[in-house]
């Protein structure tokens, strides 16, 4: 017995101290250039993608996600207490994309000329928070009545980037640091403001891993700044 109890102690000794769980961190599809940079600087993060509600759906469901950020007020609201040291991050605006060509007035004929008989790319209007700015921008615009039925409503803002730079849709509504990380891409149009809810991306902690706290210091930190704003983010935590 006691020859067995010095193997095994042997043998723990021998692979060493168990390597810890990587943190896991849920990201709106938006936020992939600069998240990727930065977990890559934290070394030891995964990051899952995808459309808001999706993802805060998933973590509502009981996710082992760490640290989430996601582009739209609403769906951090709804994981209440379980988002801790909650963040007002980021920024974007609200542009509309197409082929490399001239301008595209924000009228329903100017819409109607670029359009064509193609489809208009977004995101869900009901989850995705691309989607739901940009129903709420086209409808206070007057120009929801003459899209609406040319909609190809998709997962992710990223999905409706994907369309269009495939040349599958002439036009789309993204966020203008999706437009700028597409170079088959091109900005035709920006949607007021003043059309919109103001675009904020909020950022909390679902675990009490002190390396949760690290990663959203990293995000909220100098480092974390200069990334999202050499990516076109707008930081609105800046000091």
């Amino acid at each position: 017995m006691r020859f067995k109890a010095i193997i095994c102690a042997a043998l723990l000794l021998a692979a060493g101290p168990a390597r810890a769980e990587p943190l896991v961190v849920f990201a709106a599809a938006s936020l992939k250039e600069p998240m990727d940079a930065l977990a890559a600087e934290f070394g030891d993060a995964v990051v899952s993608y995808g459309g808001s509600g999706v993802l805060a759906r998933q973590a509502m469901a009981g996710a082992p996600a760490d640290v989430i950020v996601l582009a739209h007020p609403q769906w951090m609201d709804a994981l209440g207490d379980r988002a801790q040291d909650r963040v007002d991050l980021l920024g974007n605006r609200l542009v509309l994309i197409g082929a490399e060509g001239p301008p595209v007035p924000l009228t329903p004929e100017g819409i109607a000329a670029a359009l064509g008989e193609g489809r208009l790319a977004m995101g869900l209007t009901q989850a995705v928070p691309a989607g739901q700015y940009g129903a709420e921008a086209l409808r206070n615009l007057d120009l929801w009545d003459g899209v609406a039925d040319q909609l190809a409503e998709v997962d992710s803002v990223r999905a409706a980037l994907v369309l269009v730079a495939r040349g599958e849709a002439p036009l789309g509504i993204t966020y203008a640091t999706d437009a700028h990380a597409d170079p088959n891409v091109a900005i035709r149009a920006e949607f007021p403001a003043t059309s919109h809810a103001p675009i904020i991306y909020p950022a909390a902690r679902l675990s009490d891993a002190p390396r949760a706290a690290d990663f959203l210091a990293l995000l909220t930190g100098p480092i974390g700044r200069e990334v999202f704003e050499t990516a076109g983010f707008i930081a609105l935590n800046a000091p």
